[in-house]
Order: C-alpha cells, then structure tokens, then sequence
C-alpha cells in the first residue's frame, strides 16, 4: 500500500496500518509536550510528517521534505508547539497552510508569524484567514521544497475550505483535510449542501491514489467508528477499523494518518452510493443520502 515509517513516544506498538506498511522505532525524548496524544513522525521517503497533537483533540502538522529541509505548518493552533518542534526536527519553516478559517485552525496564525524570525508565507482560500498572504483557489500549485502542493478546493464545512495534496519526489502521497473528511467521518455542513460535501468526498477525494495517506484536522475516530457501524453493522472493515482504533487510543497514540482506500471501505459519508448506506438512510441517491447521514449523525449518541 505504501511505504512509511512511523516513530513514536514511547516506544509503543502501533496497529492499524499493520506491520507490514509500518517499521516502528523509539523517539528520543526532544521535549515535545503532549497533549490528548502522543507526538509521532510519519515517514515517506522524500517527506515527514511530524503529528502535533493540540487542544483537547486537534491536529496540527509539520511537513518537511526530507532533501531540502523546507517545512510547512499545516493549521498551527499552538504556535509555542510548533516553534519547539521546528528548533527540534532543525527545519526551515517557510509556510503556514490553512484548511480553514475556524479559530482551532486559524487562530494561532498572527501568534505565529509574529514570533517567528522570518517571514512567513500563510496560504488558504479564504479572507477570513488571519495573516492571509497567498489567497489560493482549486487546483493551485506550490512547492515545500521538492514537494509537490495541489489544492483542493471543498467548501461546505466552510465556504473557503482547503485541502492539501502533496506529491514527494519518488511519488508518494499525502491530503491534508482539515474539517472536510475525518477518518470515517466528515464535516459538519456549517456553510455548505449535501451536494457539495459529495463533490468534495466523492468527486475529488475519493478518486486519489488509494495508497494516498489521509491526515485530517481531529481525533474524532473513535465516535466517528461508532456511527460508521451503526450505519453499517455488518461491514467487516468497520469492526476492524475500530478493534484498531481503541488499542491505539488506549496507548495515546494518533488514530492518522488513515488512506484513501481505507476511507473508502470505512467512511459511510465516502460511502454514499453504496446500497448498505443508502438503504440505512431510506434514500435511492447519493446526494440524499449524504444529507441524511449527516443529519442523523448530528444528533447521534453512541
């Protein structure tokens, strides 16, 4: 499926990609505080993700590519965090990428760049993002160095809402989704339609290389798992993914990054065209479905 490698702190086993895609190894002790998980690196061959745990379930992280040392910060809520970690993994930041305006994405934008020593570019598709120097829209390209960036854009979380497609040299792949796909969950439709969040999920999520890891803005998976098989009961992925999923949590480790095609197995809101999950929710199309899936997955209690 790929090829990463995950360190972690402690020195704890980590399931649910399996061994045979992950090599684990111990994280030395660089002073990283914690917060509801811990810190780990995942590792493509030209990239690292450094997973940055915030808040009381949010995810921020450093991308850096690997030959250059050039990093980026995806959505840097906890701005003292990530200045520790840039000192730490000895990068050079360049670039703060927003999916989002909320304040649990955005908000540590000004905090961030006025602490910095550099100046740094902060992209997103929204004006509402504070600090905004580079207003980006669908399919707009960048670098990290030798990172390939693609944006994708998928309003309906929010109206501006970005997400982040990354190439590194020898073809690996990342998505950065912030609020728009969760591992086995998605969004609330805050300022957009059903339709719009089947665009985004269906239309262009969902056709990227299924070995493309999935790295999303909060650790929510463990309820998201839960409604996924209230929708679903039988479906023998979903009884994995969550067996998976609680071992990770127990041990305080990140639930991410999931994949594409993991998602597309687990994911009822990727799923909406299937007649298991449109039969659940009383609907003959795919649209229809999405919008009464979220619905009952607003008001659901595990």
């Amino acid at each position: 499926m790929f090829n990463a490698i995950v360190s972690i702190l402690p020195d704890k086993i980590v399931r649910g990609l399996t061994a045979a895609h992950f090599k684990l190894s111990a994280l030395k002790n660089i002073g990283f505080r914690g917060s509801h998980s811990h810190h780990i690196r995942v590792s493509l061959p030209r990239m690292k993700v450094t997973v940055l745990p915030a808040l009381s379930d949010n995810y921020m992280y450093l991308i850096t590519d690997e030959t250059t040392k050039q990093a980026a910060i995806i959505d840097p809520v906890a701005p003292d965090t990530v200045l520790e970690a840039v000192q730490n993994e000895g990068v050079n930041l360049t670039k703060i990428l927003t999916t989002h305006h909320h304040w649990d994405h955005a908000g540590g934008n000004e905090e961030l760049v006025k602490k910095f020593a550099k100046p740094l570019g902060v992209y997103g598709g929204d004006t509402r993002i504070g600090c905004l120097t580079n207003q980006v829209k669908d399919g707009d390209k960048f670098k990290i160095g030798e990172i390939d960036v693609e944006c994708i854009f998928t309003p309906c979380h929010t109206s501006g809402h970005i997400c982040y497609y990354m190439r590194d040299p020898k073809g690996k792949t990342a998505v950065f989704t912030g609020d728009t796909l969760f591992v086995a969950g998605c969004g609330r439709f805050f300022e957009g339609s059903a339709s719009q969040m089947y665009t985004a999920l269906v239309e262009k999520l969902s056709i990227l290389p299924d070995e493309t890891l999935v790295f999303c803005g909060h650790e929510y998976t463990q309820q998201n798992l839960k409604f996924a098989r209230h929708v679903e009961s039988e479906n023998p992925d979903i009884l994995k993914a969550i067996a998976e999923a609680d071992i990770k949590r127990n041990q305080g480790v990140p639930t991410v990054p999931s994949t594409i095609k993991q998602e597309k197995k687990i994911n009822p809101f990727m799923r909406v065209m299937m007649g298991t999950v449109q039969r659940h929710a009383s609907c003959d199309d795919a649209v229809s479905t999405m919008q009464a899936i979220r619905k009952e997955k607003d008001a659901f209690k595990a």
